[in-house]
This record gives structure tokens, C-alpha cells and sequence, in this order.
């Protein structure tokens, strides 16, 4: 087992490794294509190599002139299996984080809560794979309030790490409807750059496909890089008329890293780091 998986990460690093160069290659023949389209004259920087682009291109079909990369390895069973979700907290958690890890549990279906108790890290992430679950998310707190959410994708990454803000228990929500178990229908709004289309597949891929006829939908709204995340239940009340009822837990999430591996691997590649102490930290918009 020990030996499959370090072979498998060493696939996955060098398969990552490889990437950088054929993503080079491909957006050069993505930007000749663009100039011989439009019949512009060739820019001198790719002049060089431009008669073995064109063989390149020539070559190609709709298959091979997308980009595959390691991101399409990391969800390749997303629809063909259901995710399986293990939630957990931090150490030592207080009987708020309790319930709030209880309520994230009911978001995700198929998810399993596990208590923490002495476990480390590698421990949690060791006992995931042996069981075959593919994520693993951690809730964390500060003086009782929940304030952190870990998403690692097993058994490889990416890992997520978020910040939280703002969170309301189902029991704190006036006239909270019933908690329903079905899949439920996903919204993405404001989900607009490379980086928010990460961060939106690694939220969406924790759900399964949910049927046509589910009456749950969650919402994860993007303001200025301020997710919000909101849980409801509706009702047909006759037309087209449909009554929506908050089911909760609700909050606001805001994405301040990525990395290349699991949440035990400290030496994991940085694919993405919010940079709040600089001069342009407020103007900048990540997803």
C-alpha cells in the first residue's frame, strides 16, 4: 500500500512537472493559430519555431489541441463515483466547533464525521486512504468560533485552505426548515477567473450529481472574493410560483491558499498564496 502510493505521488510530481513545458508549447500554437486566423503578419518571437508549430496545429484534432493537465487527473472519477467526505476539527475542540462540524457533516451527503481526539495529521490523511475516501475537510475555531476549513482531496490534493467569517448555526436561523438528505443542485455566481474555477471545482467535486427532481439547492455567491454560502430547501407553491425556506448552516469563506498535495505534506508546491500586505492587496481580485 505504502509502496503504491509513493509510486502514484512520484507519477503525479513528475506528470506536474512535464505540464509546465507542454502548456508553454501549447499556448505559443494557441497564439499563432490566433495570427494566421486573423492573416496578421507573425510576431518575431515565434518565427523561429513557427514552421514546426504549423506541423503541430496540422497534426491536431479536437482531442489533442486541448490542454491535458494533472487538474484532469485529480477529478478523472468526478461523476462516475460518488465523493466520500470525511469531517473532523482541530484538537481539543469546544462544543460550538462540535456542532458546527456535526452541521457541515449534513452538507455534504455521503460524509462521515470522525472525532478528532490525539490523531496527527498523517494519521488522518493515512486512515482516509486506507478506507478509499476522497476528501477530507477540518474545521477549525478561535476562542469557541469557527474560523477555518480545511479541503483536501485525497489521495493526491489539491488542498484548500479557507478562512471563515460570520457563521450561523441552523439552530441560530429563525423558522430553519427540515435538513433535507438529498443530492442537492449546486450555484456557482461570480466564478469568473482561472483561480475561481479551482477553487469552484474543488467545493463542487465534494458533491455528488444530484437527480433532476431535488428540492435542495446550496448557493456559493462570490463578492469580491468573499464566498458566501447559503443552504435552502424549496417548495412548489403552485405555478411558477416556488417558497424557499433557509436550512443552514450559514457563512462567508474566503479562499487564502492552495497547495499541490495533502494538508499532511508541509513541503507541498504553493499553487496559490493571498497576498494581503502589499500596496495593491486591495484592489487585487483573485476569483
Amino acid at each position: 500500500m505504502l509502496k503504491r502510493q509513493a509510486r502514484e505521488r512520484r507519477e503525479y510530481l513528475f506528470k506536474k512537472s512535464v505540464e509546465d513545458k507542454e502548456s508553454a508549447v501549447h499556448e505559443r500554437k494557441k497564439r499563432l493559430k490566433e495570427y494566421i486566423d486573423a492573416g496578421k503578419p507573425i510576431p518575431s518571437e515565434l518565427r523561429k519555431d513557427e514552421a514546426e508549430l504549423r506541423k503541430q496545429i496540422e497534426l491536431d484534432d479536437e482531442r489533442t489541441e486541448q490542454l491535458v493537465t494533472s487538474r484532469d487527473n485529480e477529478y478523472r472519477w468526478a461523476g462516475v463515483e460518488d465523493p466520500r467526505v470525511v469531517v473532523t476539527t482541530s484538537r481539543d475542540p469546544s462544543s460550538r466547533l462540535k456542532q458546527f462540524a456535526k452541521e457541515v457533516r449534513l452538507v455534504f451527503p455521503n460524509a462521515q464525521r470522525m472525532n478528532r481526539g490525539g490523531h496527527v495529521l498523517e494519521e488522518l490523511v493515512k486512515i482516509c486512504q486506507q478506507n478509499e475516501m476522497t476528501d477530507l475537510v477540518i474545521v477549525h475555531e478561535h476562542r469557541g468560533e469557527p474560523d477555518g476549513l480545511i479541503v483536501s482531496h485525497l489521495p493526491h490534493g489539491p488542498t484548500a485552505f479557507f478562512s471563515l467569517s460570520n457563521c450561523v448555526m441552523r439552530h441560530d436561523i429563525p423558522n430553519a426548515g427540515t435538513m433535507s438528505e438529498a443530492f442537492p443542485h449546486l450555484i456557482f455566481h461570480n466564478f469568473k477567473t482561472t483561480l475561481g474555477h479551482r477553487a469552484r471545482d474543488i467545493l463542487k467535486y465534494l458533491f455528488p450529481v444530484p437527480k433532476d427532481d431535488s428540492k435542495r439547492v446550496m448557493t456559493f455567491f462570490n463578492n469580491e472574493d468573499s464566498i458566501s454560502f447559503r443552504h435552502h430547501v424549496y417548495t412548489k407553491a403552485g405555478g411558477k410560483d416556488v417558497e424557499l425556506a433557509e436550512v443552514g448552516p450559514r457563512f462567508e469563506m474566503k479562499l487564502y491558499q492552495i497547495k499541490i498535495g495533502t494538508v499532511d505534506q508541509e513541503e507541498a508546491e504553493v499553487e496559490f498564496a493571498a497576498r494581503h500586505y502589499t500596496n495593491t492587496a486591495r484592489k487585487r481580485k483573485y476569483i
